[in-house]
This record gives structure tokens, sequence and C-alpha cells, in this order.
């Protein structure tokens, strides 16, 4: 009697706050939301593109491949099928917006349960670990990259628009290409080079697919370091000039001029492709948000990061540097550390366009991110070992 009741007392398990995906591709840090029925979930687009695996909208369902095997899961109902065989959760999958949200339990428990010859899953460290991954090496804490930062940053990349969702209209873009599709190339590229500079990469999006506004901000929480979203301007058809090109980075605040307002309405629009019930349901405080960011250090960092973006994509962009800007993304407003928006350029400049569309273009504006990405990191890491030294010889 008195083991169960000891573990009657310490309660149920504490909920993480993320979990791991590692894979020989590399690690993908999710999320973990929690809901007062359901419970913690995962991102199941998330989890897919991790497991290179895929999320698609049935009639009635939502039908989730891994491993080559066809998962069905209904919202609101605490079952799945594989193959002909329906299986208990403990909770029911949840729709936000257009994203599919299933239990923990389907990571933690079902997907080792299912393939333990592939997957395997780590309580202590909440990691899902598929065959053939590196071990994690552990790394000192006075190592340093060769590039001079400290192990263990991690960025979230988010590109823009997805799905239903193709982003921008306008000239110029060859037949089929569209804004989301440019985004998912800029992403992929960029995180591949953030990878190369030692920068840990979490992926709001790998695939084509729709991932709610206020969603993506959420891949950013504690295991983050900065929120990059990636996006293509666009004028709009009376005022569509080819001679109008060049990249932009927004921070998020009050829009201060015209063209920031326009820039805002048009990325925050996205929001029309996802589920009316739950846009309308989200708080709409966007102003009080605003002013609770502004009073905090996220807006001066997020200022500094826009700032080095633009500094590092000058000398490889075609186009005019537009400077730092700013504006309400809503995007922006759920990511817990630093977050910017970049326009890459203008899809209604063929000047740019050539740029954006072509796979040397695309290379060199991922790359001058990522170089704008290292410097800031290295520039705080300095102000934070000054005011730690300070501190000391304050405490002496």
């Amino acid at each position: 009697m008195i083991l169960p009741l000891l573990l009657l007392l310490s309660g149920p398990p504490a909920v993480p706050k993320q979990v791991v995906i590692a894979t020989p591709r590399g690690e993908v840090r999710l999320a973990v939301l929690v809901d007062s029925q359901a419970g913690p979930l995962l991102s199941a687009g998330g989890l897919a593109a991790a497991l290179k695996g895929q999320v698609k909208p049935d009639s009635d369902c939502y039908q989730v491949t891994i491993a080559r095997a066809l998962f069905r899961f209904w919202p609101g109902v605490s079952v799945y099928r594989l193959n002909d065989s329906l299986s208990p959760m403990v909770a029911s999958p949840l729709v936000r917006g257009d994203s599919l949200y299933l239990p923990l339990q389907f990571a933690a428990e079902v997907l080792p349960a299912r393939f333990g010859d592939r997957y395997t899953w780590d309580p202590d460290e909440n990691r899902l670990t598929e065959m053939g991954t590196p071990p994690v090496i552990a790394v000192k804490p006075t190592d340093r990259l060769p590039n001079g930062l400290r192990p263990g940053h991690v960025v979230t990349v988010d590109p823009g628009h997805g799905g239903v969702d193709p982003g921008t209209h306008g000239r110029f873009f060859p037949t089929g290409v569209t804004e989301s599709k440019v985004t998912l190339q800029l992403g992929l590229l960029l995180r591949d080079e953030l990878k190369k500079r030692g920068i840990g990469v979490v992926m709001t999006r790998t695939t084509d697919t729709l991932i709610a506004l206020r969603d993506r901000g959420r891949f950013c929480s504690n295991a983050c370091d900065l929120f990059v979203s990636i996006h293509v301007n666009s004028l709009p058809p009376r005022r569509a000039d080819p001679n109008h090109n060049g990249f932009t980075t927004y921070l998020l605040a009050e829009a201060k001029t015209e063209e920031a307002a326009r820039v805002e309405q048009m990325e925050n629009d996205a929001i029309r492709f996802e589920n009316n019930d739950v846009a309308d349901s989200a708080p709409n405080g966007l102003d009080f948000i605003l002013r609770d960011l502004q009073l905090n250090e996220y807006l001066r960092e997020s200022a500094r990061l826009a700032e080095l973006i633009q500094e590092k994509l000058e000398p490889v962009h075609t186009g005019a540097n537009l400077g730092v800007k700013q504006a309400g993304f809503v995007v922006l407003t759920t990511a817990q550390r630093p977050a910017v928006l970049v326009e890459t350029g203008f899809r209604t400049s063929p000047e740019d366009v050539r740029l954006l569309t072509t796979r040397n273009g695309q290379k060199a504006l991922a790359a001058g991110i990522a170089d704008a990405v290292v410097a800031y990191l290295l520039e705080y890491e300095r102000r934070s070992d000054a005011s730690a030294d300070s501190a000391r010889r304050r405490a002496q």
C-alpha cells in the first residue's frame, strides 16, 4: 500500500514544454501545446515534417503518413486507424486553424510501439529518436565553434504562407511559382546555412502545408534564441511599378508608415485561409500585445537583428536596401524571443524575381541572413558576458 500511496501523492508527471525529434537529418524541437481538455499536444505537421512524413486533410478525417504507414485521425474522436484496425488514444486530436495537433502520446507511445525497430522514446529527455541518428556528444561550456559562438543556439525559421495560402499576387514569377514555394526554398536553404554555422534550427514547415499564423511563433519558445519569418513583398496592381524593388526587415510594433501598414495588412490577411472560428476566438488585443512587447527587451533585440540582416543582405541583393521597419504582424506576436519578418524582395519587380527564383540568388540571400544571425548572437554573447562580469565585480 505504501508505493501506490507515494505514487498518488507525487501526482501526474510534469508536462514538457517541448519535445526533441532526433533524426539522421538533424534535430527539431516541437513546442508542446497544452489544451484544457485534450492535454499535451504536438503539431502533426511539425512531427510529420521532421520524420519525412505528410499530413493531408481528407473528407472527414486527417491522413498522417509516417514511416510509409497511413494513420487516420478524427478531430474530437480519441481513436486512430492504422490499416483496418482502430486503436484508442488518451485524448482526441485537435484542429486549430488549418493545423492538426495530436496527443503527445502518439510520439511517446504509439510510434515506438508500432515501429520499435525505427523509433525510440526517452521519457527523461522527452526525445523521439529515429534509428541511425548520431549520438548526442556533450560539449564543454567553454568550447567555442569555429565562428566564435558557443554551441547550443537554436533559431526558428518560418517560411511564410503554404498549403491553400499561396502568398502574394503579382507579375513576373514563372508559371506555377508562388510566394509560398519561394519562401520554402529560401527557408530550407537558410536552415542548411545555419547548421553549417553550428546553429540548431526549428522549421515551422518543411513541406507545402499551411500553419496557422498564431501557431508559427509558438515554435520559438524556451529553447529558441530567435524567430525569423521569410516572405516576398508585392505592390498592389494600381501601384505596381516594375522598377520598385528591394528588401526590408520588419519587427513587431505599431506601423509608422503607410507602406508598413499596407504590408502588415497584406501579410495578416493570410488569416482568411484559416478556420474562422479559431481566428475570431483568438484574443482581439493586438494593441495590448504590442504595448507589452514594447516594454520588454525583445523589441530592442529584434531591432538589432533586423539592422544586421539589412547590412548583410545589402552586398548580395540586387535591389534597394529599404531599411528596417515595424508593423503589427500576427505571425510575430506569439514568438517568445526576438522575432523579425524579412521581405526578401518584390514579386512585382523582374529584377528581384530573378534573384528570388534562381538557386544562386536564393543561396546568397540565405547565407546573408545566416551571417546576420551569427553576428547578432556574437554581439549578444559579448553583452551577456560583460553584464555577468560586471555583476561579479559588484558582488565582490
